[in-house]
């Protein structure tokens, strides 16, 4: 144990818990519900509001030093509520919170008026100081950080800012940005993480860039030596939510002029609508909500223009009215004639009359901005296939019914006009387009997670997506955990199909699947301090006969991170797969171009490929996958070994078929390479490649969805491959066939 932690602790386990303070500390395995500071050394500072968490002696998710808050929730009636934080923390440089060798911890203030907590810790030459800040009363935690370069280097393009990554529920990013990148046109300096029943805000006023859905909010900066620059943000903590205290909190931070707005909302009966939500725009974009509870409402709003409108559960939105914040009197502004929800009973099939797993997306109609009021996307039940009950607010529909992605079934779009109490079927029937399994290839989601750290899929609902998506095994691959193995198992054994277990063993410098694995082991290392060689010997003695280095170019990716030097161990060849991750289409560029070069080189690493969904009702599940050939018995370990030895491609929607499977080697060049090909939208272009060059290509004006293509392999390579692409830009890429002896 590092001396600082030692110190630290001797000093906190001295401290007696001040049972009438309004701010205390409270030392060893933290009170909140679910929380993972565990340790006897961790922290936890408690008020009347709220309480917070942060791991001294525990592993922070992701790798992250130790000393990032790891917990919060809210405090009701003197209750501590359940952890609503994966993490929250200072990240330098875009998820690069290492090298680290030291953390330091101080208790500044004790209580009881506040609570003040100081950590310091290192990156390289640049010192980061961090205090944390928890009055009396307060619904919030103050942050505040310092950076100070005190090396000899300055060092430009930095992205540094607090990040919180939210512990379930959803998540409403800073209104008029985008998901990732800069954001002039930002229209708060918050993000909020919420449910029903809770809310966390991340106000932060210096950020210019957001990333990760803006869980990250960063500045984009240098630092030249001797400089130090300051980050200051609040994490506000709600016992329902009601965004109305997170509006009302930025008016506070930033001084803003602001008025109120008030009024009522009804039924067509005339009577108050119970639990009703008002939603904002602001300059046609989401801006944020408050609830009415007994029809009724109050916010503060900055001065300015919005659109106000009235929903609930269920329930119909009214018209958009507009709406002017100026000083001086309270804006009233009622509504009414809220309509409740219809029912539709959908049955999904194919044109054999048997049901198919499918997925049923919104295409046209309401979708609830606030998401605990409604989810746009929604699958067919595990135990009645086929079958859905959907219940939706009044109004015009239109549904894209899928069963296999855009691989197996051509979709439907249905309209459907949806009535107030009424209830209806709607009968599905998809025609049939590809039977992949038919000829052996057997398709899995490689990288797919379920509950755990930030994702939000309980294990029945990523079952139910990915028989949605026509894959042929289940698998789950969450964050350093197996915890969700033994459900997965039983839905499979109960679907009758293999399921394939997995953990992403999850570092700061690098992310790594490891598989198949059995239920019961738990991680034996600690992610924050391991090697390479380390995590590659646990996944081994976890039973893994297949390391995946998953998306290998972001900046936490192993192979960006052994391009900085950054990678503890440096390179270990004691990977088998590297994958093509849906989440990060612009690096399969980069990943093909690496796994060339190991070709060339004579090396067995092969392709493997994954959507990374953590959330399948708002992502994709299978819409990249892979297809592995496998003869004899479909089981997780003949699926992995044939994942292992090459025998697959990896594709966003286009079927190969090859005459000779990927991965072979052939003692002789044939005089011809010949491929089956089928893609639902139309095949558009194929490339040989040999030896890492288009070797040759076709292309297909008319985009035949099925086309059998045959190749010379004129030149000397040692290897080939197949590139496809279909009508839509989709593509896959296959493995090679090896030529010759091995060198």
């Amino acid at each position: 144990m590092n001396q600082y932690f030692r110190s630290a602790i001797l000093l906190l386990c001295s401290i007696p818990l001040l049972a009438s303070a309004a701010v205390r500390i409270v030392t060893g395995p933290t009170p909140i519900r679910d929380g993972d500071a565990r340790a006897r050394g961790d922290i936890t500072v408690v008020n009347q509001k709220l309480a917070f968490a942060l791991a001294i002696e525990s592993p922070v998710p992701y790798g992250v030093p130790r000393g990032a808050l790891v917990d919060i929730a809210a405090v009701t009636k003197g209750k501590i509520g359940r952890d609503r934080a994966v993490f929250a923390d200072f990240i330098p440089n875009n998820w690069s919170a290492w090298p680290n060798t030291y953390q330091k911890i101080d208790i500044v203030e004790r209580g009881p008026q506040q609570v003040v907590i100081r950590t310091m810790r290192d990156w390289g030459k640049v010192v980061i100081t961090t205090t944390y800040t928890l009055k009396d009363g307060a619904d919030r935690v103050e942050i505040s950080t310092t950076m100070r370069n005190d090396g000899d280097a300055a060092l430009p393009g930095l992205l540094s800012g607090l990040t919180y990554w939210p512990k379930g529920g959803f998540l409403f990013g800073v209104p008029g940005a985008s998901e990732h990148g800069p954001a002039p046109d930002a229209l708060a300096h918050r993000m909020v993480a919420y449910d029903a029943d809770w809310s966390v805000a991340l106000h932060a006023a210096y950020f210019n860039d957001v990333e990760y859905g803006s869980k990250d909010l960063y500045q984009r900066h240098s630092l030249a030596p001797g400089e130090s620059r300051q980050f200051d943000g609040w994490l506000q903590v709600g016992s329902s939510g009601d965004l109305a205290p997170v509006m009302r909190a930025e008016i506070e931070r930033d001084g803003l002029p602001s008025g109120e707005v008030r009024g009522t909302v009804r039924g067509l009966d005339g009577k108050p609508v119970q639990q009703a939500v008002l939603v904002l725009e602001k300059a046609g974009k989401p801006y944020g909500w408050t609830l009415a509870p007994n029809g009724s409402y109050s916010m503060q709003l900055p001065l300015g223009d919005y659109q106000i409108y009235a929903t609930a559960k269920g329930y119909s939105q009214t018209t958009p009215q507009s709406l002017t914040v100026a000083s001086g009197q309270p804006v009233t502004q009622d509504f009414s004639q809220l309509q409740g929800p219809g029912t539709i009973h959908f049955d999904v099939k194919n044109a054999r009359s048997l049901p198919l797993d499918a997925r049923i997306v919104i295409s046209q109609g309401q979708q609830p901005v606030v998401e605990f009021l409604g989810k746009k996307t929604f699958f067919t039940e595990l135990d009645r296939k086929g079958k859905a009950d959907v219940s939706l607010a009044p109004g015009a529909y239109v549904f894209t019914v899928s069963s296999g992605g855009g691989f197996l079934n051509e979709a439907v779009q249905l309209p459907v006009q949806v009535h107030a109490g009424v209830q209806q079927r709607a009968e599905v029937v998809l025609k049939s387009f590809a039977e992949p399994s038919a000829r052996r290839w057997f398709a899995a989601d490689l990288h797919h997670h379920a509950d755990q750290a930030e994702a939000v899929t309980p294990p029945a609902d990523l079952a139910r997506a990915q028989l949605a998506a026509g894959l042929d095994l289940l698998f789950v691959s969450d964050h350093d955990t197996m915890i969700n193995l033994p459900a997965l198992a039983t839905i499979a054994s109960r679907r009758k199909l293999p399921f394939i277990g997995s953990m992403e063993l999850s570092a700061s410098w690098a992310h790594f699947n490891a598989y198949p694995l059995k239920a019961g082991q738990k991680l034996a290392i600690d992610m924050s301090t391991a090697t390479v060689d380390q995590i590659f010997a646990e996944a081994r003695r976890l039973g893994a006969t297949t390391i995946q280095v998953n998306h290998p170019f972001i900046p936490y990716g192993y192979f960006a991170s052994l391009d900085a030097k950054v990678a503890p161990g440096g390179f270990n060849g004691a990977f088998n797969v590297v994958e093509i991750n849906a989440s990060t289409p612009g690096d399969d560029v980069k990943v093909l171009q690496k796994l060339w070069q190991y070709w060339n080189e004579g090396h067995p690493y092969y392709l493997s490929g994954g959507t990374d969904v953590h959330d399948v009702w708002n992502d994709v599940s299978g819409r990249v996958r892979t297809f592995a050939h496998v003869e004899g018995k479909l089981t997780p370990a003949s699926y992995s070994a044939a994942v292992k030895a090459g025998h697959s491609y990896v594709s966003a929607e286009p079927l190969i078929y090859p005459d000779t499977v990927f991965g072979t080697r052939l003692a002789k060049r044939p005089p011809t390479l010949g491929f089956d090909l089928q893609a639902l939208a139309g095949i558009k272009k194929v490339e040989l490649i040999g030896g890492g060059v288009v070797a040759a290509s076709l292309s297909f004006d008319d985009f035949p969805r099925s086309r059998r293509v045959d190749f010379m392999p004129t030149d000397n390579a040692a290897w080939y491959a197949l590139i496809v692409e279909d009508k839509d830009g989709h593509k896959a890429y296959s493995n090679p066939v090896w030529i010759g002896q091995q060198p």
